[in-house]
């Protein structure tokens, strides 16, 4: 099962197709001048890396953020609507669940009052080993919650940004304990998850975050099914 996977950097991108082959799925890296053609994917996941350009949510560059990248932002935007169009399976993290969240119309806070709490990095850490951060709650309901279980979980963080104006479609499925929005879902979707934290950093010891390579593993799965059935 091919999984599209966005990135700037090929040193980065490596943590995400570890995590993903470990639960079965074969990444396909999608470079920002990749032509890419859905059908031939069956599921997406959106990387960390860079701010996304402001302007594309109608804001000035705050003189804290990091110099956009430009040809990245246009095409991860341009991937992620199709994907949703075509409701197949979709897991955004870090940058990735900022530019979802761009994507469904919504804003960002270019830099964190808090930052100090969120842009904690393991330079030295085993991959998939990584230290927790701080703690965030799962509201019950949501398919977060429903993957990894309602309450708090320890996560790790790294980032000086975050959602402010979720998308008019999205639902709010986690909060840290300052307030910051650490995950966000499209209800309508059979699988759209976006969390700010980075799971694939935790796969080897954080059950939570197994758990959610694990459902989107499932997730691909049952899509892949459904299309060959209807072929």
């Amino acid at each position: 099962m091919k999984i599209g996977v966005t990135y700037r950097r090929a040193e980065k991108v490596v943590r995400y197709e570890r995590a993903l082959r470990d639960v079965g799925l074969d990444p396909i890296r999608l470079p920002p001048d990749a032509s890419v053609d859905i059908d031939l994917l069956d599921g997406l996941m959106l990387t960390g890396g860079t701010d996304i350009n402001p302007a594309r949510y109608g804001q000035p560059r705050d003189p804290r953020a990091e110099a956009p990248d430009d040809p990245r932002d246009e095409m991860e935007l341009r991937v992620v609507k199709q994907a949703l169009v075509a409701d197949f399976p979709v897991f955004a993290i870090c940058r990735g669940m900022q530019l979802f969240n761009v994507a469904h119309g919504g804003t960002l806070i270019q830099h964190l009052p808090s930052s100090d709490l969120h842009s904690q990095k393991f330079p030295d850490a085993e991959p998939g080993k990584h230290g927790p951060a701080h703690r965030i709650a799962i509201a019950p309901g949501t398919r977060l919650a429903s993957i990894v279980g309602a309450g708090e979980i320890e996560i790790n963080s790294r980032h000086h940004q975050a959602v402010d104006r979720p998308g008019p479609s999205l639902v709010v499925s986690a909060v840290s304990t300052d307030g910051v929005i650490e995950a966000i879902e499209n209800p309508s979707a059979t699988f759209a998850i976006a969390v700010q934290w980075h799971p694939e950093d935790r796969i080897l010891v954080s059950a939570a975050d197994r758990k959610l390579f694990e459902a989107f593993a499932k997730a691909v799965s049952l899509h892949r099914t459904n299309v060959l059935q209807h072929r």
